[in-house]
């Protein structure tokens, strides 16, 4: 009997030890991977290489499977003399929400940001005779060729992929969806816009406006659009004007108005403001079935780079 009592009591002490097992490694599974990459990018025309190397941070569900892309793409500084500091980290908080949804999240700063290569390809020309509609695919060509990268990465799915920015980061998105390539299923944008030369001012609003006209006449991708009631960038007169010219050529448009937030609500889409902004994605994501998991996984930890902001 005590010899059936200890071949017992082995077979629970390997049981619960098996147990333990399996659960650190679906608790590894479950985290989230964070890495810095380059991505190379065409740069015909541009000053420097014929190929330049964008700056990005990749977070992604650490469980060895592939999963669908988001790119991020952020806004655009009024003082020039602010581009070199830029940083793809200054999305992190962003990318982390959208990783959490089991997405592979590409935080990327497009050419003449920060540490990315090439010239600035975004200039629209003066700001009495702006052309945004050419500002805004020179954008739009950098999220082409990132995503065109990423999706040869084995961790990244080969099939939906979604693009997500603010200001002129949401401008190139919604440029974009006028030429969606293979896999864009879905956009937001938050605070879309150029041209702001100061708080509640907007060189040539009416050339905006025919950007917006312009890019909706060949969109057909569901694109949310979210913009704060106290943005000092893109007021709210100015955005139903954009938005009404985007959606009244054939753009498929939901747009999405909240209330103030902080000082200027053109900051909405921050880590202060996730929740807010989190809920709202959520309800897109899951009115075009881009659901990917029923549970979120665990905030990562914050990185060194971002200690003590």
């Amino acid at each position: 009997m005590r010899r059936v009592r200890t071949r017992s009591s082995i077979a629970a002490v390997v049981l619960t030890l098996l147990v333990l097992i399996l659960t650190l490694a679906a608790g590894h599974a479950e985290g989230i991977r964070l890495e810095p990459l380059k991505i190379p990018v065409p740069n015909g025309g541009g000053a420097g290489p014929s190929v330049a190397l964008l700056d990005a941070i990749v977070l992604r569900p650490d469980d060895g499977k592939p999963h669908p892309l988001v790119l991020l793409n952020h806004g655009s500084p009024r003082s020039a003399s602010d581009r070199p500091s830029m940083s793809p980290y200054g999305m992190w908080a962003q990318a982390a929400e959208f990783a959490r949804r089991g997405w592979v999240a590409v935080a990327f700063l497009r050419r003449g940001y920060g540490a990315s290569q090439g010239g600035w390809a975004e200039a629209y020309g003066s700001c009495s005779d702006p052309d945004y509609a050419k500002a805004g695919r020179a954008g739009a060509s950098d999220l082409v060729a990132a995503a065109k990268f990423m999706t040869g990465q084995a961790y990244v799915g080969k099939g939906k992929w979604i693009s997500v920015g603010r200001s002129a980061g949401g401008f190139a998105t919604v440029a974009l969806t006028s030429a969606a390539p293979p896999g864009l299923a879905a956009a937001i944008v938050f605070a879309p816009g150029r041209g702001s030369s100061g708080p509640d001012t907007v060189c040539g609003e009416a050339k905006l406006v025919d950007a917006f006209a312009q890019f909706g006449k060949s969109s057909r991708v569901p694109l949310l659009w979210v913009s704060a009631d106290n943005d000092h960038f893109f007021g709210p007169k100015l955005v139903t004007r954009l938005s009404d010219a985007f959606a009244g050529s054939g753009g498929k448009l939901s747009l999405v108005r909240t209330g103030a937030f902080g000082s200027d609500g053109h900051m909405l889409f921050n880590e202060s403001g996730t929740a807010i902004w989190a809920p709202i994605v959520d309800r897109f994501l899951a009115d075009n079935k881009l659901v990917l998991r029923d549970r979120l996984l665990d905030a990562p930890t914050r990185p060194a780079q971002l200690r003590g902001r």
